[in-house]
């Protein structure tokens, strides 16, 4: 990875590490199919907006739109859903620090679906990783706070494997800014049968000015702005590297909870974050030999 990439995934890191903030603040007071409608709505309408002022080429054909919209439903519908119902029972912090496991789950999935190697290096990275989240689930947790644990290892595995998916891009010629748009417009457009009918929004007591300036944040910049620096990390250094990024996300999510709201994570989620970090650290160091 260049510098250059180095400083897009720190500035990605504080981008998504906000987005468990603003949600946060969202689940008081709309339901999650409502929050993440919106969410990928608004943040289609500024990729728009963005794309049609570059005077870049929409996104054409008919394989391109179908691969855009798989990685709609792996990188926006399923995470963005799962995370919204898991943080209605447990912390910003701690949903950001589960969101860490995604490397792991990127890593099978490469193993899976591309035969790439684990090696010995790497097994013991992810074994080390899923302790930490054992750790975390077995410490006195209620079943509502494991059913959210649960939830939020669903959405990592759907983040690890839109990493791998995303890698089509490169030979379909789909630049950063054309697949930002697409697979959020894919999945705004497959969202909003869902939303309505289930959510019915309407109904819904007309949200506060925080809960809007929230919905504001997490659109214009956790997700269209994220994902325009989300694609061309994927573009330059590829999908192991790009998913490090969820490494730092709680580290900025936690920096942010404390110093925004007070809530300091729990001595037994610092631990499972320090066993994932340890997981980590060893499939970089097995990436850095190979």
């Amino acid at each position: 990875m260049s510098r250059s990439d180095w400083a897009r995934l720190i500035l990605l890191s504080c981008l998504w590490g906000g987005s468990f903030l603003f949600v946060e603040r969202l689940v008081a007071e709309l339901p999650p199919l409502t929050i993440v409608l919106g969410r990928v709505a608004l943040g289609a309408l500024v990729l728009a907006a963005v794309l049609a002022g570059s005077g870049a080429r929409w996104p054409r054909g008919l394989q391109v739109w179908r691969t855009l919209a798989v990685m709609g439903v792996l990188n926006n519908l399923i995470p963005f859903t799962l995370f919204a119902i898991a943080q209605g029972g447990i912390s910003a912090g701690l949903a950001a620090i589960l969101n860490a496991t995604t490397p792991l789950f990127t890593l099978l999935a490469l193993r899976i679906f591309s035969g790439t190697p684990l090696g010995a290096l790497r097994l013991a990275g992810v074994a080390a990783g899923f302790g930490g989240v054992a750790l975390m689930m077995g410490a006195g947790a209620t079943a509502g706070t494991r059913l959210a644990i649960g939830c939020c290892l669903a959405a990592a595995m759907s983040y690890g494997l839109s990493a791998v998916w995303a890698q089509r891009f490169r030979t379909l010629g789909v630049q950063p800014l054309q697949a930002a748009f697409g697979q959020i417009t894919a999945s705004a457009l497959m969202l909003a049968p869902l939303a309505l009918l289930i959510d019915r929004p309407w109904t819904l007591a007309l949200p506060s000015p925080g809960a809007w300036g929230a919905l504001a944040g997490v659109a214009v910049l956790s997700t269209a702005l994220a994902y325009l620096i989300y694609f061309r990390i994927a573009a330059s250094a590829g999908a192991v590297a790009l998913s490090l990024v969820t490494f730092l996300i709680p580290i900025s999510a936690l920096a942010m909870s404390a110093a925004l709201t007070g809530t300091l994570p729990q001595p037994h989620h610092l631990m499972g974050m320090a066993l994932i970090a340890a997981g980590l650290g060893l499939i970089e160091l097995a990436r850095r030999r190979n």
